[in-house]
């Protein structure tokens, strides 16, 4: 097995071969996070627990905060139902109301075919958590579904979404790594038009709250993977992931891995992103967007 440090070099030469002299620093201020089922969520998570949705805006403040923030896009989103389903398809009215006016990224969740069809028609992109391993679906979705089902829904929104983004998050059965490989290996055979990975993020009255971030080295491993699994397509880190010093390595080994966005990124990778001389594109959107 290859060490780190020669995947890194490898990912690395990789993303020299296949890009521009360029990396994307994302701080999202004009895009506004709107939970269309306020702070709640029907699966209580193990990672989450609802927790998260309370940093969104709920829908009947969404339109003045949208004004007030002078936005340019929004990420759809909310708790899920009992089923896995986003419900922003008993929405529709609202979803159309912004359709034209600002740029739109959706979570879906399991959604089903005809509420597939109904929304991508009216948005710019979904944002797609894909899940292969089956302990991990059960445990942390509390879910009765497999990977099949997520691969059933993946191959739907290919059909119907003017652009699907794949989100895999690191270490997402409480800090370990399971399945993530396996997801790669799904997504080359299905594949993807860019990845987005976020990591996962012990948290305060979850099930998993005394559950420590996966191993920075581990989650190397898998960017770096990536990287070299998917030569020619952007990959990013998104916003979800741990704070503190962990962060700040973790975010120097997505520069040395060969991705091509990170949103708020802390100091070391921008110093690392000089050292190397990337020319930095700041962006103010939504990652995926």
């Amino acid at each position: 097995m290859k060490s780190l440090a020669e995947l890194k070099k490898q990912a690395w030469e990789i993303r020299e071969a296949n890009f521009s002299n360029e990396i994307t620093f994302a701080y999202p201020n004009k895009t506004v996070p709107i939970s269309f089922t306020g702070s709640e969520c029907s699966l209580n998570c193990a990672h989450c627990g609802g927790h998260y949705l309370s940093n969104m805006v709920p829908l009947d403040k969404a339109k003045a905060v949208l004004k007030a923030r002078g936005a340019t896009s929004c990420l759809l989103s909310g708790g899920c139902e009992n089923n896995g389903v986003v419900p922003l398809s008993k929405q529709l009215d609202f979803i159309h109301s912004l359709n034209g006016k600002y740029r739109l990224n959706t979570h879906l969740g399991l959604a089903k075919s005809e509420e597939i069809k109904q929304i991508c028609s009216l948005v710019d992109l979904v944002s797609f958590d894909i899940v292969v391993d089956q302990e991990t679906i059960s445990e942390v979705y509390h879910l009765p579904y497999t990977a099949e089902d997520y691969k059933h829904t993946y191959t739907l929104l290919q059909k119907e979404a003017k652009s699907v983004v794949p989100h895999i998050c690191i270490g997402l059965k409480g800090g370990e790594i399971k399945g993530e490989y396996q997801t790669l290996e799904l997504l080359k055979e299905l594949g993807a038009k860019k990845i987005v990975f976020i990591v996962f993020i012990p948290t305060k009255g979850t099930t998993y709250e005394n559950r420590k971030p996966p191993e920075l080295e581990e989650v190397g491993r898998v960017l770096a993977t990536a990287r070299i699994e998917f030569p020619d397509i952007p990959i990013y880190l998104g916003c979800m992931r741990p704070a503190g010093k962990y962060r700040g390595k973790l975010d120097l080994l997505a520069v040395q891995c060969g991705l091509n966005k990170i949103v708020i990124p802390t100091p070391p990778a921008v110093s690392y992103a000089k050292e190397k001389n990337l020319t930095i594109i700041r962006e103010e959107e939504c990652c995926a967007l």
